[in-house]
């Protein structure tokens, strides 16, 4: 039977002035349009995460900047950015729905998340930390990530590499067994990650619903993420 699943989307918010509102790009929604999904933005409601894991077919951690837990990171380091609402609730959403085997897909600050629950450690800021790294964090930056073979990022992408946008300061660099790294950067900062563990558990630090779906290989990861919600 065919049918067309639902999305569950965190909201992010407007942590740099105030939190006081929530705040996400209308392209996250239309990239999950395009691809065949209904999407629905979730609020930070502690009492919608049971309901929302057992009601909908595939949760999407969006990009933001919040703060993790100081363990989350590697020993010395703890996050730069102001606590949020967001994050217990978040959390106990991406755990719900890896707990009953339903896709996850993390975009950024959910990619972080999604490896830190499994295992991994990141940075504050990849720029100081890592030894000849690119300067992330910058909206009029492109630059080139090369896609691991064998993954299963391989199989959705069909290329070995092309040019992503960057918005990110944090970033993973301690992966554990649990994951698979799926794409680095031209500086080896890791730019995509899987859960082989689970059904459909991605992770993309790029931001693919700001890329052409018509052109652009990197987005084609919604397509992915729908059909394997659909199931």
């Amino acid at each position: 039977m065919n049918r067309t699943p639902k999305i569950a989307v965190i909201m992010d918010e407007n942590t740099s002035s105030g939190g006081d509102r929530y705040d996400l790009s209308k392209g996250y929604f239309s990239a999950l349009d395009r691809a065949g999904a209904f999407a629905f933005g979730i609020p930070y409601a502690p009492g919608m995460v049971g309901p929302v894991v057992e009601e909908f077919d595939g949760f999407l951690s969006v990009g933001g900047r919040i703060q993790f837990p100081a363990e989350w990171y590697v020993e010395g380091d703890r996050s730069q950015y102001p606590p949020s609402e967001r994050f217990a609730v978040e959390m106990a959403l991406m755990q719900g729905f890896l707990a009953r085997d339903k896709p996850v897909l993390g975009i950024c600050n959910g990619m972080q998340m999604l490896g830190c629950l499994n295992g991994c450690r990141m940075v504050s800021d990849v720029h100081s930390s890592w030894p000849g790294a690119l300067e992330h964090d910058r909206a009029d930056l492109r630059h080139e990530v090369q896609i691991v073979r064998g993954t299963r990022t391989a199989d959705i992408f069909q290329a070995d590499a092309f040019s992503v946008n960057t918005f990110h300061r944090e970033a993973l660099v301690e992966v554990s067994g649990a994951v698979v790294v799926a794409a680095r950067g031209t500086d080896g900062v890791i730019e995509a990650i899987e859960v082989p563990s689970y059904g459909f558990a991605m992770g993309l630090q790029w931001h693919p619903e700001r890329l052409d779906p018509a052109s652009h290989p990197g987005a084609r990861i919604f397509d992915a993420f729908v059909k394997a919600a659909g199931k």
